[in-house]
């Protein structure tokens, strides 16, 4: 199959060119209207496929949940928002829930299932600081444990690719260094750590900050934090969650300054109420919490911020048209950068001969026309909006 456009995404910049498909993979890249094509899409952006590394669920599914058959409906549903890689993220919980939750996962992915390609599981929790735990269960929060983590990854069978942590809280850094020497991604997150802990967690093999600004030690020009240090190390990546409630669209404006366009990545952080109808009864690690008219997702009865409905091509739209940020920077921040940070940018991220055939399709407004997961058409098939 070739497909073409005027605006295809390659180089980080927009290209008149055709796209060949063949068996998942993009067998080659030709100029534009040299070959015969199945389908033109004349001038809406081809981008790569978008990449969400800190999702905790979606119609009306939770990771925590357990259950196959809603991440399996999960997986093939949310390619409507261009989404063609994931990371389901568990939320701090019981070590009984949080083992069915990982284990369910591993299932799935050798069992099989269709859409968006699960590249691991993202832990968020249960190592996470009580002052900064945000919407965190404080009743389930633990102390990092090398033992413990090792029972999890046991469960996942080696899935755990992702973990965010309060690096303060983990004694000489144990955890950290098991992971960095293990392949999984350390991320600082819900964390009380001071600038210089943070230093410390990144000489000892973090890589990432989750969900920059929220939960955790804030800037201050005499006392940096976690926000200062997110700014100063360059190479680390940052997460951002691009909604423009939990972060002003100017401080996404100033993350995105401070980190360039190779280390920032977007994410929905989103909720099992996303694409669902309004209103309705839902629980985050067991708490009640409440949908508003803003899409943010908050603790029930109180103004504590749980996370959020944001779908990624909404969150590319708001970074570019509300927050000014750069065209190659935002696009690189859903895309290129997850899959440098996961260590998957050989196949995935960019639109290259040899690369998966992960692509969406954009009109002008942002909407999605059209997703390929690893070349399989799941928009227009699959749902009918």
């Amino acid at each position: 199959m070739i497909i073409q456009s005027k605006r295809v995404w390659i180089g980080g910049q927009f290209l008149p060119a055709q796209i060949e498909i063949s068996e998942g993979k993009i067998e080659r890249i030709y100029t534009w209207g040299t070959q015969p094509v199945d389908v033109d899409y004349e001038n809406l952006a081809i981008l790569p496929g978008f990449i969400d590394v800190h999702t905790h669920g979606s119609y009306g599914f939770d990771t925590n949940d357990a259950e196959p058959s809603g991440l399996r409906d999960w997986m093939e549903r949310i390619p409507e928002e261009g989404v063609t890689a994931i990371l389901p993220t568990t939320v701090t919980q019981m070590p009984d829930v949080l083992t069915k939750a990982v284990a369910n996962v591993a299932n799935v992915i050798e069992e099989g299932y269709e859409g968006a390609e699960i590249l691991g599981i993202h832990f968020e929790g249960p190592y996470l600081d009580m002052e900064y735990k945000g919407a965190q269960p404080p009743e389930a929060i633990a102390k990092p444990s090398v033992e413990q983590f090792k029972m999890y990854q046991e469960a996942a069978r080696g899935w755990i690719k992702y973990i965010t942590i309060s690096p303060e809280h983990d004694e000489d850094f144990e955890l950290i260094r098991y992971c960095a020497a293990n392949g999984v991604v350390v991320s600082m997150g819900h964390s009380s750590a001071t600038y210089e802990e943070a230093l410390m967690a990144v000489a000892n093999g973090a890589t990432s900050m989750t969900h920059v600004y929220n939960g955790m030690t804030p800037l201050h020009h005499r006392n940096p934090g976690l926000v200062g240090a997110a700014f100063r190390i360059r190479d680390i990546y940052g997460e951002i969650i691009g909604d423009g409630h939990h972060s002003h669209v100017g401080a996404l404006n100033i993350f995105f300054q401070t980190k360039g366009r190779e280390r920032g990545i977007l994410i929905t952080d989103s909720l099992r109420a996303k694409h669902c109808p309004p209103g309705g009864n839902y629980q985050l690690g067991g708490h009640d919490i409440e949908i508003g008219e803003d899409g943010l997702a908050r603790l029930k009865g109180t103004d504590t911020i749980a996370g959020s409905t944001l779908q990624m091509n909404r969150g590319l739209q708001i970074l570019i048209e509300e927050a000014g940020v750069p065209v190659d920077t935002a696009i690189n921040a859903c895309t290129l950068n997850p899959a440098r940070c996961l260590g998957v940018d050989d196949r995935k991220g960019k639109i290259c001969a040899g690369y998966d055939a992960d692509l969406v399709v954009l009109d002008r407004d942002y909407n999605v026309i059209q997703t390929y997961c690893r070349g399989i058409e799941f928009r227009e098939k699959r749902f009918m909006f």
